[in-house]
């Protein structure tokens, strides 16, 4: 059984009613996630337990969060998550299916783990297959929104599965955005890219940086780059 909280330096996350608990790849999401000086609206599409959008609060109190999210109850754990913090006035949780989504501006910075899994056995809870598979929120649907929501000069930074990174790249560029950088995740230097980021906005680049991060040592130590960038949130860190 997964635990009902994670506990982070500055914040908690209470997790019970959320199908998507807390992992390290949504950590890094959130501690790696470019906040660049004219950041100021930020977006967080399907924010389940509100993680991320604590995440950036704490990276820089003066952004202002709308957090989107689905389902009802991961929506009113988030919200309680959010009054807890010591940045509630910042973050706005709103319950809506982000394809209906019409804000009246547009976001500096959107952000999203969206669900992952497109050909995979779903689970017989229906939050959980809302939280997991792309039954609510294709990929194509996701950058539409993206691209609806976005500013001119904003950019959008989406956690994404290996295999399933080629396929977004591919729709990336197909509806005129375009990649600027990428992280590929590793969980020890032998293994295989299992986690991707991408940073994608509508100016375009002249070439997309990548960036590699390995979690653990051979053994089962965190590497020094890990503990670097998680360091501001982890308690044993």
């Amino acid at each position: 059984m997964s635990n009902t909280y994670f506990q982070f330096k500055q914040f908690r996350i209470n997790q019970d009613r959320c199908a998507m608990k807390v992992t390290t790849d949504a950590c890094i999401l959130g501690a790696w996630t470019p906040l660049l000086p004219g950041v100021k609206k930020v977006l967080d599409i399907g924010t389940g337990t509100g993680l991320l959008s604590l995440m950036l609060m704490q990276r820089n109190p003066g952004i202002r969060m709308d957090a989107v999210e689905l389902e009802k109850e991961a929506r009113e754990q988030a919200a309680e998550n959010m009054k807890n913090s010591i940045w509630h006035d910042g973050v706005k949780v709103i319950e809506a299916d982000i394809k209906d989504y019409r804000p009246g501006n547009k976001y500096d910075l959107i952000i999203s783990n969206p669900p992952f899994f497109n050909n995979s056995l779903l689970s017989n809870k229906d939050t959980d297959n809302l939280a997991r598979h792309t039954l609510s929120l294709s990929y194509s649907e996701l950058l539409e929104v993206i691209k609806y929501n976005l500013s001119d000069n904003g950019y959008a930074s989406v956690l994404l599965p290996c295999p399933g990174y080629f396929q977004f790249y591919e729709l990336i560029n197909r509806i005129g955005l375009y990649e600027a950088r990428k992280l590929m995740i590793r969980h020890n230097a032998h293994s295989e890219v299992k986690r991707v980021i991408t940073v994608f906005g509508k100016p375009k680049s002249v070439e997309s940086v990548s960036c590699e991060l390995v979690i653990k040592e051979d053994g089962q130590n965190y590497t020094a780059a890990f503990k670097e960038l998680l360091s501001p949130f982890y308690l044993y860190l």
